[in-house]
Order: C-alpha cells, then sequence, then structure tokens
C-alpha cells in the first residue's frame, strides 16, 4: 500500500510539473497547455501502443458488412441522446425526427443494424448534454485534454456525467453485457478512423493544436446551431507563406463558365443543412488522435 501510494504521489507530481511547462505561443482558450500537451502524448502513445493494433485486426477479422451493422447499432443508440437533449433544447422538430429515427430503424432495421431512416430523408443530428449546457449559457471554460477520453472543456467535461445518464447501455445487466458493448463501440469507432489519423498526422504540423483547434471550432459551431459570427478559422501555412485553402487572405477562385447549352447551377441562397461527416471522420467529440471514443 505504502508503495502505491508513493507512485500515485509521484505521478501526480509530475502531472503538475508537466502542467506549468512554458508554452511558447500560448491561447487564451489553453491556459494550462502544458498539462494538456502532456497528457495529449500520454493519450496518444497508449493509443498507439493498445488500441491501434486491436483496431487493424478488428477490421481485418471482420468483414465489412458486419462492422456497418456494429456503427449502425450503436449510431441507433445515440439517436437515444438527439432525442432527450434536443428535448432539452425546446428543438422539438429536431426531437420528433430523432424519435422517427430511432423507431424506424429499431423496429424495421432490426435493433439499429440496418440504417432505413436516413434514406427517407430524416437527418442524423449530433447532440449531447455538453451542447445543451451551452445552450443553457454556461460557458464553456478553458480547454482540457482528460486521460483517456482525449479532447475536453470543463463544461464538456461534467456533460459526460449527463451523457453516462442518457446513455441506455449503461443501464443493462449484468454488467459486463455493459462493459463489452462499451469495448466494441470502442474498437469499431477506433477502427473506422484508422485513415482519417493516419491523414492527420501526416497533414499537421502540430497536431495537439490542430486537434484542438478543430474541436473547439466544432464544439462552438454545434452550440451556435450551426451558424456562427467567428470567421478566423485557424490559417495553417506551409513554409513559403501560402495560406491553407480555405485560409484567411485566401482569394477566392473565379467560378468556371458552364459549357454551352449547359444549365447553371442552382442559386446558393437559403439555409443550408450541414452535410453529414463520413463515417470515420476525425468529428470532435467522437474520437481524435490524442484520446478514446467516450460520446456518441
Amino acid at each position: 500500500m505504502t508503495s502505491f501510494r508513493t507512485s500515485a504521489v509521484l505521478a501526480a507530481g509530475a502531472l503538475a510539473l508537466a502542467g506549468c511547462a512554458t508554452v511558447t505561443n500560448p491561447n487564451p482558450a489553453d491556459p494550462i497547455e502544458g498539462f494538456n500537451r502532456s497528457m495529449y502524448k500520454f493519450n496518444d502513445t497508449l493509443d498507439k501502443a493498445v488500441l491501434v493494433p486491436v483496431a487493424k485486426g478488428y477490421r481485418f477479422t471482420v468483414p465489412e458488412p458486419a462492422r456497418d451493422m456494429v456503427t449502425n447499432f450503436f449510431s441507433n443508440v445515440g439517436d437515444v441522446y438527439n432525442v432527450a437533449n434536443n428535448l432539452l433544447q425546446l428543438e422539438i422538430t429536431a426531437a420528433v425526427q430523432d424519435l422517427m429515427r430511432l423507431t424506424i430503424n429499431t423496429f424495421f432495421g432490426v435493433g439499429g443494424l440496418f440504417d432505413f431512416a436516413t434514406p427517407a430523408g430524416l437527418p442524423k443530428h449530433s447532440q449531447d448534454f455538453g451542447v445543451t449546457l451551452g445552450k443553457w449559457g454556461v460557458p464553456a471554460g478553458p480547454y482540457l485534454v482528460l486521460p483517456l477520453l482525449g479532447p475536453s472543456t470543463v463544461r464538456d467535461g461534467v456533460g459526460m456525467a449527463g451523457n453516462m445518464f442518457i446513455d441506455p447501455t449503461s443501464y443493462i445487466k449484468p454488467d459486463w453485457i455493459s462493459y463489452s458493448l462499451y469495448g466494441v463501440r470502442l474498437v469499431n469507432t477506433r477502427a473506422n478512423l484508422l485513415d482519417a489519423s493516419n491523414l492527420l498526422e501526416a497533414a499537421a504540423l502540430d497536431p495537439y493544436s490542430f486537434t484542438r483547434d478543430a474541436y473547439l471550432a466544432r464544439r462552438k459551431y454545434l452550440v451556435n446551431g450551426g451558424a456562427t459570427s467567428d470567421t478566423s478559422l485557424p490559417n495553417y501555412e506551409d513554409e513559403d507563406g501560402a495560406g491553407a485553402a480555405g485560409g484567411a487572405g485566401a482569394q477566392p477562385m473565379p467560378a468556371a463558365k458552364p459549357a454551352s447549352g449547359a444549365s447553371a447551377p442552382a442559386s446558393a441562397s437559403g439555409a443550408q443543412a450541414e452535410p453529414d461527416a463520413p463515417q470515420g471522420s476525425p468529428v470532435p467529440g467522437k474520437m481524435v488522435p490524442g484520446g478514446l471514443p467516450f460520446r456518441r
């Protein structure tokens, strides 16, 4: 017991020292960047050593149609989150759509193994209790990288408790079934994101900053209901100073003239529905390098 307490004290001291590390370019939204970078490195190391090999083995041995059914099942469970949180946000239309998705896919999709709601025109929403707190006016607080769970904020960390309360798989008995479902969800989600995480490592000069900025931008987008006045997206320039596509200061390409006889594209005026992220895309809050998938 004494040796365990000593190890715990040493580990806590190491994390405290890491949190006091000097940051060259501090971000106001990330006041404990030293600690967060250390935790990101810990999560990333654990991910590469344990979860990535397991996910690769899973993807190699399990046929893609079976993996798709697993993904659909947990996506259907996620619609329970969406119904509850849209009701809490008084988004009645979205809540009804989510309830219809849940009903159709549960009964006609064999417990959610098949997705019939999306082809039927019912959109897939993305809600959780952290977003609900944000819409209630609770500030996000500092950016925070949690052990194993990855990118978060103080508000979203509190929201995780609400997510666990809403998650129907948390109430399945005996407990080993609930834990097994969480393990399957963990491995399946990581397998879906193998290609995306490889792309992130190859493309981002600083994966930590890229992940943080993407997470915070995504959460702000969700809290604002898809409307945001902040157009100052991160501009990751290369060494020659050329701006990334879509960066501030980038000049728009002139529109190509339609060929003779071809109809002009439809007007882009009006509200646009948010396009669904492809399965396996690094949507913050689901799974990104440096954290394990906890939320839906």
